[in-house]
């Protein structure tokens, strides 16, 4: 099989161990209060999801001992961060890398698909319509945690230009999608 011309980075297997006895309570509540501002500041995000909108999309950073459940619910979303295996109606799977650069529109995910640094299973419906809507809602996630963190918004957007810069993760939106 041909290498991609680029490698996506790997999450540190370092704090991946960590993340193996992390308690995930803490994780599930942070990313549910995020999906939901993420819900209210971008309202067609969930709306798009359309006969998905209840779906349950599990998200698999592969190079983590967690997964996560992202569950709309019609646009007051709930995501669950999970240890083993996770069943839900799409399963979307790939490095942390790959997954946080499709969110930011850094990286193209048919490229991503068919390199296989990403890997689609169930209903491929529910995925499609999952990454339309986030690729229409052109989100920033450095930008949206910066926003949530008030008077801590220029520390955060720091270090998360400090992170990509010393990761090469993607954490904010960029004007040109990447072939992988």
């Amino acid at each position: 099989m041909p290498q991609s011309p680029m490698s996506l980075p790997l999450f540190p297997p370092t704090l991946a161990r960590l993340l193996r006895i992390a308690p995930l309570a803490p994780i599930s509540v942070s990313l549910t209060t995020y999906a939901r501002r993420l819900a209210k500041q971008h309202p067609g995000l969930f709306r798009r999801l359309g006969e998905h909108a209840h779906a349950r999309f599990v998200l698999d950073p592969t190079d983590l001992p967690i997964s996560l459940c992202l569950e709309p619910n019609g646009g007051v979303p709930r995501v669950s961060a999970t240890r083993g295996p996770v069943t839900g109606d799409a399963r979307i799977a790939g490095s942390l890398a790959a997954l946080l650069g499709l969110v930011n529109g850094a990286y193209d995910g048919d490229a991503l698909f068919f390199s296989r640094d990403l890997v689609i299973e169930g209903d491929t419906a529910a995925a499609l319509a999952l990454r339309n809507a986030v690729d229409d809602a052109e989100l920033d996630i450095s930008g949206e945690v910066a926003a949530m963190s008030g008077p801590f918004a220029g520390a955060v957007r720091r270090i998360a230009a400090v992170v990509e810069r010393r990761t090469g993760v993607c954490l904010s939106r960029r004007e040109e999608t990447m072939a992988w």
